[in-house]
């Protein structure tokens, strides 16, 4: 899943191409994606792009006096085109294809898809982000000057005995993290995922420094690299996350995985746990 390192590229990416260009049209070939009626998507054809923005993990594109919105979901994705799209082939929403951009002039836009058969890609037309119900829920972002050390002690004090791990993964208390940073953050923080959100100003102090750092960094390696190579430069750099089985690059230990009915998270046992690794319940259901 795209999180706020990889929108943030795909943001700074799309403003020299997009902003100042008339929008010809856009084609949403996957009608469950869009989630608005009114105003309707027609509405966009022949206006200007003035702005490209991002809100946590939400892409924002202002079309004359209208936002066209997306959230890229678990397996969408953004892909760029320098000329006009090829014709559409195959039944109407039966391939990746979810939603065609294009300006005027040379027909270049972007496409965007999603791969698997679980489709959660989503598309808004508004005139105001705030309608989309996502964004309005959304915490504040990790990378604004007002997101100081003590606005995030008060997330985590209010968050009292809840799981770290889901705590920065919760867009309604801090917008843009998901699993896979989440993993790294902890990972930097050299804190078990099943951590207390209620801890110590040391621990506080420790975990902000590894969300700013982590994300931070994240966002400088992600800078200049192209839509199509963004997965594979976020794969690269992961510490931890996605390398189960593989030593961790501080420690030497095996990293290890705790998984879920529809996700995973990893971490390393010498240097999140104290040497323990965590239960995980598939793992214990198959050795039964």
């Amino acid at each position: 899943m795209p999180e706020l390192p990889e929108v943030d590229a795909l943001v700074a990416e799309l403003r020299p191409r997009l902003i100042g260009r008339v929008l010809d049209r856009v084609a949403v070939v996957s009608f469950a994606a869009l989630k608005t009626v009114d105003p309707p998507v027609s509405a966009l054809s022949g206006e200007i792009v003035h702005a490209v923005d991002r809100h946590g993990k939400f892409l924002d594109v202002t079309v004359g006096e209208l936002h066209l919105v997306t959230h890229l979901a678990r397996a969408g994705w953004l892909r760029w085109r320098d000329g006009p799209p090829p014709p559409p082939s195959g039944r109407p929403g039966s391939g990746p294809l979810a939603a065609r951009l294009v300006l005027a002039g040379d027909g270049s836009g972007f496409d965007l898809t999603e791969a698997g058969t679980k489709k959660s890609l989503a598309l808004w037309v508004v005139r105001d982000p705030a309608e989309v119900p996502g964004i309005a829920r959304l915490g504040p972002d990790p990378l604004d000057p007002g997101f100081t050390e003590e606005v995030f002690a008060g997330i985590l004090a209010a968050a009292g005995r809840a799981q770290v791990k889901g705590v920065l993964r919760d867009q309604s208390r801090i917008a843009g993290i998901g699993n896979a940073y989440s993993d790294e953050i902890l990972h930097v923080a050299r804190m078990s995922p099943f951590k207390p959100a209620a801890m110590s100003p040391a621990e506080t102090a420790a975990l902000y420094e590894a969300v700013q750092g982590t994300l931070r960094t994240a966002v400088e390696r992600a800078r200049g690299v192209a839509a199509s190579s963004l997965k594979k430069e976020k794969k690269a750099g992961m510490r931890v996350h996605g390398r189960t089985g593989e030593p961790c690059p501080v420690c030497g230990d095996t990293v290890r995985q705790v998984t879920y009915a529809d996700s995973s998270l990893q971490y390393c046992p010498t240097c999140q746990t104290g040497g323990k690794p965590l239960a995980d319940r598939v793992l214990s259901r198959l050795l039964k």
